[in-house]
């Protein structure tokens, strides 16, 4: 019962599909009746008749009847198996759907959750935990929509049937008999529940490191193959996946003792059946079928004690998912937002503080003003702050202090729809999808036409090599998984192409030429220039060549603003600026 209360709040996913699970539940309880009375019935009324010792029968039953009699068989097994079928069927249809349900729902909290949530985890295990966690809850989902009808309704009519037989044969006393043993299989499902309940937290988590580890290889398989790190990894993989092993073998050693543990109960019922038949006299043939019958209510019992197993797994998959589903949404839209057309790029940091959870500041008391059209480069050591203090404008990260302003408005006041499509994010590293060059680009501002995109492109100096491109596709090229199958240059100037497309009035570069070969970062230096005009730009700077055209230069230390000023001033005022200038400089 502490299980199913556990899973009520996700029943929800059951409504939606509540078509399939009535029809499934309608073909359940014919296949019950087939199975826990049919059966039975088949087996007290058909052979006795067929095999009667007394050759005199035969005499009595012409041909037509011998044929209906033996056709009530495959009559039952018909139904039985029709029901069966389309019961599966429809179970099947809910459950797929119920499962895309879930994977959703999971996928678009992923969405809305803060970076620092995303970051702070595996990538391989967030996967693990949409799939495999999620796949668990549907499927024990699905089994309690229709075992919690079909088997109950089994065991029903086979008790139903036992306390026929029993009113028949020798009253009362056969069915107190052949019932006597059912509570007992209460004991081995609660004990070997138990187990695999713990056991099966411990195999998905570490299915989930299984997970991680894998997703992690493939990311660095560069690195993987430069640094000589194949046996390596070989033999970090075999460690969990051994691991992993063991743990499934313990959940599989528990689930699997249930069954043969209500076998022996149920053998034991039936050995105090024959006694009690023997001693009351009972005929061969009205043993047989209360034997069928008592067989029939433990299967079902049996099949539902390895729902609770079930069940078990299916809690240790719910204890990985809500910590994701119930993460609290802390970056949302306000209940009352403030218009936002399009920016006039005014900002200004207000005594702002952040602090990832339970963890040290990464700004402390940051003040700062930046009129429209300034470009302001972030400089200091690597760890000062810099990126966080330009994730905090598109609000990536909310201030643990403090406030950002933007046009005098406090950024949380605005839809973060609104306030994102004001600012252009160009990374270091940036990331394209798996789909067209085109595809990506329009990303950049969704609704472009072609000739805008193709304009773009020109613009971040992209559009030659995209034509030229081997295979002759031009914008209709595949770019890979992380655009895999571009140079580290071409990547760049496609990103850099979406932020010409977007034409936001914020712009945020982080090191944004770094992967340009000498000669394409001379033409995209002179392409931002023209990019920046009328632009609020913060340049994240690992390399003071590209801060040359800032108008302003913040330097950070230790999540402070230290300095603020031009090249000149700081480099004669500030010796943390000076230091890491002249360091550069000695080492290009």
């Amino acid at each position: 019962m502490r299980q199913l209360r556990r899973l009520r709040p996700y029943f929800r996913y059951l409504y939606e599909v509540r078509t399939h699970l009535f029809a499934a539940a309608f073909f359940g309880l014919i296949y019950s009746a087939a199975t826990g009375a049919g059966i039975p019935a088949m087996m007290n009324f058909v052979f006795p008749v067929v095999f009667d010792p007394v050759p005199v029968s035969w005499v009595r039953l012409t041909s037509n009847d011998i044929l209906r009699i033996a056709a009530y068989i495959p009559m039952i097994f018909l139904l039985r198996g029709v029901a069966g079928y389309f019961n599966a069927c429809h179970i099947q249809i809910a459950g797929t759907r119920i499962l895309e349900a879930i994977r959703l729902d999971y996928f678009k909290k992923l969405q809305v959750l803060p970076l620092s949530f995303v970051q702070g985890r595996q990538t391989g295990d967030l996967i693990s935990r949409g799939l495999a966690d999620t796949n668990q809850l549907q499927f024990v989902l699905t089994q309690i929509a229709n075992d919690g009808v079909k088997q109950p309704g089994t065991l029903l009519f086979a008790i139903s049937y036992l306390g026929y037989m029993a009113t028949k044969v020798n009253g009362i006393g056969l069915m107190l008999v052949c019932l006597a043993m059912i509570p007992l299989v209460v004991f081995p499902i609660r004990y070997f529940g138990r187990k695999v309940g713990k056991r099966a937290a411990e195999l998905q988590n570490q299915l989930g490191l299984v997970t991680a580890v894998f997703s992690e290889n493939l990311s660095a398989a560069r690195e993987v193959r430069a640094f000589g790190l194949e046996e390596h990894e070989v033999r970090r993989f075999s460690h969990l996946t051994h691991a992993l092993v063991i743990f499934q073998v313990k959940v599989a050693k528990y689930a699997q003792a249930i069954s043969p543990a209500i076998e022996v109960i149920a053998a034991a019922g039936v050995a105090a059946t024959l006694l009690f038949a023997y001693r009351a006299h009972i005929s061969k043939d009205d043993f047989l079928a209360v034997v069928t019958a008592l067989f029939l209510a433990y299967e079902p019992i049996k099949k539902l004690g390895a729902l609770n197993t079930e069940m078990k797994r299916a809690g240790a998959s719910l204890d990985r998912l809500e910590v994701v589903l119930h993460e609290p949404v802390a970056i949302t839209d306000p209940a009352q937002p403030v218009t936002l057309a399009r920016s006039r790029g005014d900002l200004i940091f207000e005594n702002v503080s952040f602090a990832y959870k339970a963890g040290e500041p990464v700004l402390r008391d940051v003040s700062v003003s930046l009129p429209a059209g300034t470009v302001c480069a972030l400089v200091g050591p690597s760890g000062a702050g810099k990126s966080t203090f330009a994730n905090l404008v598109p609000r990536f990260y909310e201030t643990s202090a403090g406030r950002v302003l933007l046009d005098g408005h406090d950024v949380r006041a605005f839809r973060l729809a609104d306030l994102r499509r004001n600012i252009a994010v160009v990374s270091q590293d940036p990331v394209l999808f798996n789909d067209t060059i085109y595809a990506n680009l329009v990303l950049g501002r969704a609704g472009a036409t072609h000739v805008e995109v193709e304009q773009a492109a020109r613009e971040a100096f992209a559009h030659d090599f995209i034509v030229n491109l081997e295979g002759g596709l031009g914008y209709d090229t595949i770019v890979g998984e992380r655009g895999g199958r571009l140079s580290g240059g071409q990547k760049q100037r496609i990103a850099l192409a979406r932020a010409f497309l977007r034409d936001a009035p914020i712009l945020i570069l982080d090191e944004a030429t770094s992967a340009l070969d000498g000669d394409s970062e001379a033409a995209i230096q002179a392409a931002l220039k023209k990019l920046v005009v009328g632009k609020t730009v913060l340049i994240i700077a690992h390399r003071f060549s590209t801060i040359r055209d800032a108008t302003t230069i913040i330097v950070f230390e230790a999540g402070e603003i230290v300095a603020t000023g031009s090249h000149a001033h700081l480099y004669t005022a500030n010796p943390l600026y000076r230091s890491l200038y002249d360091r550069q400089q000695g080492g290009s």
